[in-house]
């Protein structure tokens, strides 16, 4: 059962309850997201899947939620294409911005653009 709701929970103020309470939420949220892949890639269209069509993120815009950071984000990406199974990490200083990987995004879904929002060179 959860007691508090996951904003809540993510401002833990690092209290133990409110961490162990924050896992909860956020294993039943990746648990959702592998289940949503799961189907996306079982879904045929026509030689591929859905999964392979698709470009897929999930993740937070937030570091460390508790701080209100906005670096270091978490992000998993799934789908179109892009070489996975590895873990890519930028400059946690300079802070990559994730518009970066937005104009990646519009670019391999043929939606030509250099920039979004806070853009550096891509």
């Amino acid at each position: 059962m959860l007691s508090r709701s996951a904003c809540v929970s993510t401002d833990h103020g690092r209290d133990e309850a409110n961490i162990r309470q924050l896992k909860n939420i956020e294993k039943a949220l990746v648990t959702c997201f592998g289940d949503l892949l799961g189907t996306m890639k079982s879904t045929r269209e026509g030689a591929t899947s859905m999964l392979d069509n698709t470009i897929v993120l999930f993740g937070s815009n937030l570091g460390n939620a508790n701080a209100h950071d906005p670096r270091d984000l978490p992000i998993l990406l799934a789908g179109g294409g892009y070489q996975h199974g590895r873990y890519v990490a930028y400059d946690k200083n300079n802070n990559t911005p994730l518009c970066n990987l937005l104009v990646s995004m519009l670019n391999r879904m043929n939606i030509q653009t250099d920039s979004f929002a806070t853009t550096l060179a891509s």
